[in-house]
């Protein structure tokens, strides 16, 4: 059984008062609490381990590197990527993205090419791809979606020709918290030989990923939503694209000979991982990676969509409630707006609730677009949310629409 106040019990800031309220944590969207045991390998390393690693002869240096390269395992275990030559660490999904996109588009993208994006992406897998159609005179194409906010699976088919390069898709809508298909993506796309992106910044933290399964090319993912420290991340990659790709950035680490003449480039993974790495991260990211492996993803992930399910219940109870996305595959993200009050005067005083929810456009300008609207309110659950606080909310939200 999943015991959720035992859980509760490892992250101590959910214990806070905010405004003489009991702090009701709902913006795990953005960032998740950290569980004890991630900043006591913090505290730890920095006072009995620090050193920099890959240089060192001495113990201190190599009790680090140890530390660090048995991290790259635990992420490669955790995704069940083929080898660790496929990890590289970066500082979080938007750096992993912009690698990708430099690197890719400087060996594999020439003028006309085109570049194939879904409605839904959130702006870092959005404007590293313009920002690369704007060097090479490429073009960039988007996957159209329902109105339900489920992606037009036969017109991302109708995308694809001769001229695609890549496709870029996030596993988990951070607005709608649509699951999309990412296996039929991949599949649509290899068949024509087009290797692909996957965003999985919302979708690591909720549900067990497998690259090998899914079989996409790339996936990117941030420390800091999976229960981690901030400033840390993860791009994996098929082994055979990144021997094809050029190095990202050029410094210390990614080198292996350098003269004023010429460089040669390190093996994989260090090409991609110039300069001196957080290394006190990639071990509390490995902590916080085998923290949530330990609860078990299948039970963290059963019991997010209960409590989903549970928050759309009570929620669609409330006069004036209009939530945004209803794909039949959803995880635990609500976009909503209540009757004509602005999403920030209702995420306003919620805070004085002591409610933590997210307003705006949530860095996915171009969907609000879509949906015709400026922005939202939006709660997102995270393995230590519960239905006391999914009824802490609807009360608030309640208040609020009386006060209006």
């Amino acid at each position: 059984m999943y015991d959720v106040m035992r859980v509760r019990e490892d992250f101590p800031i959910l214990s806070r008062e905010i405004y003489g309220k009991p702090l009701v944590y709902l913006d795990n969207g953005a960032t998740t609490q950290k569980p004890r045991q991630v900043v006591e390998a913090i505290v730890d390393e920095y006072y009995n381990v620090n050193a920099n690693v890959h240089r060192g002869v001495h113990f201190l240096s190599q009790q680090a590197t140890d530390l660090h390269e048995a991290s790259r395992e635990v992420v490669r275990r955790f995704l069940n990527a083929h080898s660790t030559n496929e990890i590289l660490f970066t500082r979080g999904t938007t750096e992993g993205i912009n690698l990708l996109a430099f690197s890719f588009g400087e060996s594999m993208v020439k003028e006309g090419d085109e570049i194939v994006v879904s409605a839904m992406e959130h702006h870092s897998n959005i404007v590293p791809w313009q920002m690369m159609c704007e060097r090479k005179g490429a073009h960039l194409r988007v996957i159209p979606m329902t109105d339900s906010g489920e992606l037009e699976m036969e017109a991302l088919e109708a995308l694809l020709n001769e001229r695609t390069r890549i496709v870029c898709c996030t596993q988990v809508s951070n607005v709608l918290g649509t699951v999309n298909p990412i296996a039929e993506v991949v599949k649509i796309a290899h068949r024509r030989g087009i290797p692909v992106l996957v965003d999985g910044a919302q979708s690591v933290p909720h549900m067990k990923v497998d690259v090998q399964e899914l079989d996409c090319d790339f996936f990117a993912f941030s420390g800091h939503k999976v229960y981690g420290p901030t400033g840390v991340g993860v791009l994996y990659g098929k082994e055979e694209w990144l021997e094809k790709l050029p190095p990202y950035q050029g410094g210390g680490e990614m080198i292996k000979n350098v003269s004023f003449e010429k460089t040669t480039y390190n093996e994989l993974p260090y090409k991609f991982e110039a300069g001196t790495p957080d290394y006190v991260a990639t071990h509390a990211l490995a902590k916080a990676l085998e923290y949530v492996e330990q609860l078990g993803m299948k039970n963290i992930e059963q019991y997010e969509r209960d409590l989903t399910r549970y928050a759309l219940e009570r929620m669609q109870q409330i006069e004036g409630m209009h939530i945004y996305g209803m794909a039949k595959e959803r995880d635990a993200v609500i976009s909503f707006q209540v009757g004509d009050i602005h999403h920030l005067d209702m995420g306003t005083l919620l805070d004085r609730l002591g409610i933590a929810v997210r307003t705006g456009h949530h860095c996915a300008e171009p969907l609000m677009r879509r949906l015709g609207i400026e922005g939202t309110v939006r709660a997102s659950f995270g393995l230590y949310n519960t239905k006391d606080e999914v009824d802490a909310l609807v009360a608030g939200i309640e208040k609020v629409r009386r006060m209006f």
